[in-house]
This record gives C-alpha cells, structure tokens and sequence, in this order.
C-alpha cells in the first residue's frame, strides 16, 4: 500500500463562471476539467477543484483530499479510529474515481479519493 498524500483541495463555490476566473488567474491557465458540476485546475502535482454543489453537501470551507489506493479500507479504519461518515463512497461523475469523506471529531471535513 501507498502512502496516502494530500493532492487535492476542492473548494465548495457559489459562482462557478466567478470562481473560475479568479482560480484561473490564480493558477495562470484555463481548467483541465470544466464540467456544470466541477471545474479543475492542475498545477504541478496539485489538483484545485471548485464544486458548485459543495455547500449543499455540508462543506463550508476548503477540503484537503487524501489519495488512497483502498478507499473502502481508508474510510474504515478511520471510522474505526473515530471519525464520522460524512460522505459516502461514491464514484465522482462516473468516471472510475472514487471520493469519499469524514469529519474528524473536531468537526473538520477530510475528504478521500481513490483514483484506480
């Protein structure tokens, strides 16, 4: 098994066409994914996602999103350690990537995703 690194910070945005000009700025490039449901910049190793819908899910800030290779087993063992679902394992967008998410017990939101 891999060591788990933070590679992506989703962020949840009211204006998604606002947010991507400001990022895009931010980052100097146009988005690698740019979907109604979530855009994507890359910049280096790092992936910056901004998610119109994060709000409606909870999210109130930036998200760090750990890589794992086995989500189902990551989300256990740290539920197991005392952590509380607060997203499902779900496949994003159909697209064979797996994200899931809990919140430690201060309250803060750690996301995961398995990308294979």
């Amino acid at each position: 098994m891999n060591t788990p690194i933070v590679k992506t910070v989703i962020y949840p945005v009211t204006d998604l066409a606002a947010a991507k000009a400001v990022f895009g700025a931010l980052a100097g490039s146009a988005p690698v994914m740019d979907e109604p449901y979530y855009a994507q910049f890359r910049i280096d190793d790092v992936e910056v996602g901004l998610d119109p819908n994060g709000a409606r899910q909870g999210l109130t800030g930036p998200v760090a999103y750990w890589h794992v290779d086995d989500i189902d087993a990551s989300l256990a063992a740290l539920v197991e350690a005392g952590a509380t679902v607060h997203q499902e394992v779900n496949d994003f967008g159909g697209s064979g990537r797996k994200v899931a998410s809990v919140t430690d017990p201060a309250g803060n939101v750690v996301g995961l995703i398995q990308t294979s």
